[in-house]
């Protein structure tokens, strides 16, 4: 885990405010813990998740309190995130205010490609990170200011390891893999696809051209996770959207609905 590096526990105010987003690469990441006893790097990891916590919680409350849903979409680099998300927007714009939240080491290209949509994005830099934290969400949540009864949508850095223990106070976590990665990354990363709500099956459209077991990588998902909900989908052609859109669109009457009764 990233704990080890000490990339999850960086000092307060470490971030700068940039052109179009936040900069939280600003100084070295953490030293190497070589030597380090087992319990004491497991109470380290126990510190910094239970800090990370602190700030999820504040940011889950203030997205319920203005009926907000928030989702956290993960996955390994090029599984086609940015894609996806484009065409999510495309799909939504009109019905529901989105704004999205770009999580990378570096460069500003997917909050650029983003926001050429339309729709308000921030980009997140996080440097040496390996994954966004809550505190780097909350700042860009008060940043973006995203209107109530909307729909928040945060690209988090391509790794399926990190990202998986660092809760951002989203309603769900959003597993994307695509068919060309291969159909055992469910049983190699097991802890994404356990804290995943939803896994999209992304690519589709590839199947052809590919040796990819579908029903071998469904079977591995739901070993891990029993009630993952699985979307086969392909943001280039546009199969499988109208399943996904529902998807959304149902979460975020849910959202509205306990916003209406709290």
């Amino acid at each position: 885990m990233c704990t080890v590096c000490g990339c999850g526990d960086k000092p307060d105010g470490r971030y700068r405010k940039v052109k179009g987003g936040l900069h939280f690469g600003l100084g070295a990441a953490g030293l190497h813990v070589a030597g380090m006893s087992q319990s004491r790097l497991v109470q380290v990891e126990r510190d910094i998740l239970s800090r990370n916590d602190g700030f999820a919680g504040r940011n889950r409350s203030m997205l319920a309190q203005h009926g907000i849903l928030a989702l956290n979409l993960v996955s390994s680099p090029g599984s086609g995130k940015t894609t996806l998300l484009t065409r999510t927007i495309e799909r939504l714009k009109g019905e529901v205010p989105i704004s999205v939240i770009e999580g990378d080491q570096e460069t500003s290209f997917d909050a650029d490609r983003i926001r050429e949509t339309g729709v308000p994005a921030i980009q997140i830099n996080t440097g040496k990170g390996c994954h966004l934290d809550a505190q780097m969400v909350g700042d860009g949540i008060r940043q973006l200011n995203p209107q109530q009864n909307s729909l928040l949508l945060i690209e988090n850095v391509g790794n399926l390891v990190c990202p998986a223990s660092f809760d951002l106070g989203e309603a769900c976590k959003v597993a994307i893999l695509s068919v060309t990665e291969g159909e055992d990354k469910p049983l190699k990363y097991p802890d994404m696809f356990h804290a995943a709500s939803v896994m999209l099956l992304n690519k589709i459209d590839l199947l052809p051209y590919l040796e990819f077991d579908v029903e071998k990588c469904l079977d591995y998902a739901r070993r891990v996770n029993p009630d993952i909900h699985i979307i086969r989908l392909s943001a280039k052609s546009g199969e499988g959207f109208p399943e996904w859109v529902e998807w959304i669109g149902h979460n975020l009457e849910v959202r509205r609905i306990e916003l209406e009764t709290a």
